[in-house]
């Protein structure tokens, strides 16, 4: 069985990094989190050099900041091929386990009431489904016990959930935590959903073709999808700052867009000379101060 496991779990990361969710017998690149401090000026963002926070090789990922802001929770790849989440704290630069299960966690999300942190959950058996853990320490609770494979998640209020669910092709479904139960909204979506600040509503990547990759919104309440803006080719990470403006990264570049101002991505920084490969997932501090980057890492 723990053999077993251990080979489903590097499947399953492997599926975290491929859009369409096609499995791959090659073992997933190493990645580590960076942290930089970003600040607005008449529309354009400033972001300082980044700091690699986990420094090792393997798997650090999937980055997700805590509501004060003293630290940030992310997945990690361990030695024996399981996957726990972990904190760093900035005030301390100091790094804890928070999970040590038998099963394998992924994407931690602060949930709405600020009391638990929401992730997808690798059980024994290899399902994939939504828990929560609380954030000061106990027991998990499974979420939603009906709605699998999930592979991403994103709150939209206490009780609303946009979920990424792993299929052929992958689809947008959104889920009420009190009735367990989800709605199919669309296929061929892609892993990176986000709630978009100061609105009901959540964003998505919607691969119309192999070539044309959209932004979306859907609101909550009417289900009304709209355009917000065209994503760079073939990249469907992204995030929102407080302010509204997203980020969104090419290689070792990042650009911003800000809907209803920018009328196209605008480059803001190139981290080439600070050995940042591939940019991949982006998350940004509750105050907008700090912006988490998830790359590959540089080999000597």
């Amino acid at each position: 069985m723990d053999s077993l496991k251990r080979m489903m779990g590097m499947i399953v990361i492997l599926a975290n990094f491929l859009p369409l969710c096609v499995y791959s017998q090659t073992a997933p690149p190493g990645t580590d989190i960076y942290v930089a401090s970003i600040s607005m000026d008449e529309g354009t963002l400033s972001v300082s050099t980044p700091t690699n926070i986990t420094n090792r090789p393997g798997y650090d990922n999937q980055p997700y900041f805590l509501p004060d802001g003293t630290g940030l929770l992310y997945t990690s790849l361990q030695e024996d091929s399981q996957t726990d989440i972990f904190r760093y704290d900035f005030n301390r630069k100091v790094i804890t386990r928070v999970t040590e299960t038998r099963e394998s966690e992924y994407s931690p999300t602060i949930m709405p009431d600020g009391k638990f942190f929401s992730t997808v959950r690798v059980e024994l058996d290899t399902m994939q489904r939504l828990w929560k853990f609380p954030i000061g320490g106990g027991k998990p609770v499974i979420v939603l016990e009906h709605v699998k494979p999930v592979g991403y998640h994103a709150w939209g209020n206490e009780n609303t959930v946009a979920l990424f669910v792993l299929g052929d092709p992958p689809t947008l479904q959104i889920a009420d935590s009190r009735t367990g139960k989800a709605e199919r909204i669309l296929g061929g979506v892609g892993r990176s959903l986000h709630k978009i600040p100061k609105m009901d509503a959540i964003s998505f990547v919607h691969k119309m073709s192999e070539e044309e990759w959209l932004i979306k919104q859907i609101e909550l309440k009417s289900r009304k999808i709209m355009l917000v803006v065209k994503a760079l080719p073939k990249r469907e990470d992204y995030a929102w700052t407080p302010g509204g403006t997203i980020l969104m990264a090419d290689g070792p570049k990042l650009f911003q867009f800000m809907p209803g101002k920018d009328e196209n991505w605008r480059e803001i920084a190139d981290f080439s000379n600070a050995g940042l490969l591939n940019i991949t997932r982006i998350a940004v501090s509750p105050s907008g101060g700090r912006v988490a980057l998830v790359a590959d890492y540089m080999m000597n």
